[in-house]
């Protein structure tokens, strides 16, 4: 399918209603297991980058290039929409341009950028600091000039609550708006009547949460945040953290046992090649064999 056929089929899903239900991928495998499972779109998530390619915290050292590979490497395992998370755009306004240029070209369906001042933080760490609305404003405007295809959202994201309180991130997000947000995104709310007010506050654009395991933000059932008018239900790094416990279960029985076969700690051999296609790849290399 052709990106802009997926970016249509997308804006017109969140414009239908109800929540999709988005997971993380910090690589083109968790991205063909999402894809596998029935989801309906994929989120490329800056910190499980940042932990699963360079082995470090979110701390605003992934750069666009590293995310740019990631992105058409996954865009070619999935037809799902891609959401990528660009942090602060890696720059000013005219950076910020090029980095939505460059994740479109890549295979982004949306592209989210944040007014936390750079380097960034993760959303859920403490320390966070954003920079003036006004400089905030022209990320966002910067980004919806420079989309070629105009169904590829813009995702706006406040880390105000953090550092100005929740009524000031409502303000952010409404400012967003104006400037050409499709999606807007308020960081780490802390209480259930937060959480409430911001599709209420909002009406009218889809609102993105953010639930992050261990994170600051109470964990909510997906059918109480869809009555809430939520459109879009984001657990970042489940994938990530899920693996994480499963690499570190498996290698602890290695390391104990000094041997390892398959069993309820690994997937098989088979699970394994099912899930990179190699099937598909088999069929290729026969129709194109050699006599």
């Amino acid at each position: 399918m052709m990106n802009h056929e997926i970016n249509k089929a997308f804006r017109e899903r969140l414009a239908r209603g109800g929540a999709v239900l988005m997971p993380g991928a910090a690589n083109a495998l968790a991205a063909r297991v999402i894809d596998g499972l029935g989801f309906e779109a994929v989120y490329i998530s800056g910190a499980g980058l940042t932990n699963t390619y360079l082995g470090m915290p979110d701390l605003g050292f992934i750069s666009l290039p590293e995310i740019a590979q990631h992105s058409s490497a996954i865009r070619n395992t999935t037809d799902l929409p891609i959401v990528v998370d660009a942090d602060t755009g890696f720059g000013n306004a005219l950076n910020v341009a090029h980095t939505v240029r460059t994740l479109e070209r890549a295979g982004a369906s949306a592209i989210q950028l944040e007014d936390q001042v750079n380097p960034k933080r993760c959303g859920h760490f403490s320390g966070k600091d954003v920079v003036d609305l006004s400089e905030a404003r022209s990320r966002i405007k910067a980004a919806a000039d420079a989309r070629i295809d105009p169904n590829f959202q813009i995702v706006a994201r406040t880390d105000a609550c953090a550092t100005h309180g929740f009524d000031a991130a409502i303000e952010r997000a409404e400012a967003f708006i104006e400037d050409g947000a499709d999606i807007t995104f308020i960081e780490a709310p802390r209480s259930l009547e937060n959480i409430r007010d911001i599709p209420a506050r909002l009406p009218g654009t889809p609102q993105l949460i953010n639930l992050v395991v261990g994170g600051k933000t109470p964990i909510l059932d997906l059918s109480d945040l869809d009555a809430m008018g939520f459109g879009l239900v984001l657990y970042a790094n489940v994938a990530l953290q899920g693996a994480l416990k499963g690499m570190h279960d498996a290698l602890a029985v290695l390391k104990t046992d000094g041997r390892m076969d398959e069993g309820d700690l690994v997937a098989s051999f088979e699970v394994r090649q099912n899930a990179v296609h190699k099937d598909f790849y088999d069929a290729l290399e026969k129709e194109y064999a050699v006599d």
